[in-house]
């Protein structure tokens, strides 16, 4: 079953980090912030009230809430081409870039994958530091602030793989598959029905307000 087969309706095609792309995710919860709504652990996080009064504060005044940026975050969004073709080499296939994914028609809550493989499975890219490298090597593991992002991912596009990919040069690559992990999504979809459902009640609040 091909990507438009399962997604057409609520797949997005758009550049990211463009206009639209920014547009299109104002004011909805997306995978790489599901962490502040549901951690590894499973139980509902500290942050989670931050980041409905964010979501909510970007849907009424229709702008982008500040983000932080810093010179490392810039230069690995710079070298996401190259980790994207490395990725395409080592595994002899074509990554076809997206812009997002909804689980449904509502478009509530959303993915922004960095690839799609063969339309069955997701790509996740980091570009790291050196030191980080290092680490996510020697662990060989998901690392747990990423945990969140691409079991959320999972979720919201319905795939039973996303490979994890973190590049940096001169050192070798770390890659990883990661499946479905039913009990936490179970939890996490139960969690996130929740937010956008108090979103929703807290956006319609302020708004009688003016």
């Amino acid at each position: 079953m091909n990507l438009e087969s399962r997604v057409s309706m609520y797949f997005i095609e758009c550049e990211q980090y463009s206009k639209q792309w920014w547009q299109e995710k104002l004011g909805k919860p997306s995978a790489s912030h599901f962490k502040e709504i549901l951690p590894q652990s499973g139980k509902v996080s500290k942050s989670r009230e931050g980041y409905l009064y964010t979501l909510t504060a970007e849907r009424i005044s229709g702008q982008q809430a500040d983000s932080y940026s810093n010179s490392i975050m810039d230069e690995g969004m710079k070298r996401e081409a190259e980790s994207r073709q490395l990725y395409e080499m080592i595994n002899s296939v074509e990554v076809r870039q997206v812009g997002m994914i909804y689980p449904d028609p509502q478009k509530r809550y959303l993915c922004s994958p960095d690839g799609i493989v063969d339309d069955e499975y997701g790509l996740e890219l980091k570009n790291v530091l050196p030191k980080t490298q290092v680490k996510y090597l020697l662990s060989g593991k998901l690392p747990s602030e990423y945990y969140s992002q691409v079991q959320g991912s999972l979720l919201v596009s319905g795939f039973e793989r996303w490979d994890f990919f973190t590049y940096s040069p001169g050192l070798p690559p770390f890659q990883l598959t990661v499946h479905r992990d039913e009990a936490y999504l179970k939890i996490l979809e139960d969690e996130l029905e929740k937010f956008v459902v108090e979103l929703a009640l807290v956006v319609r609040k302020l708004r009688e307000m003016t």
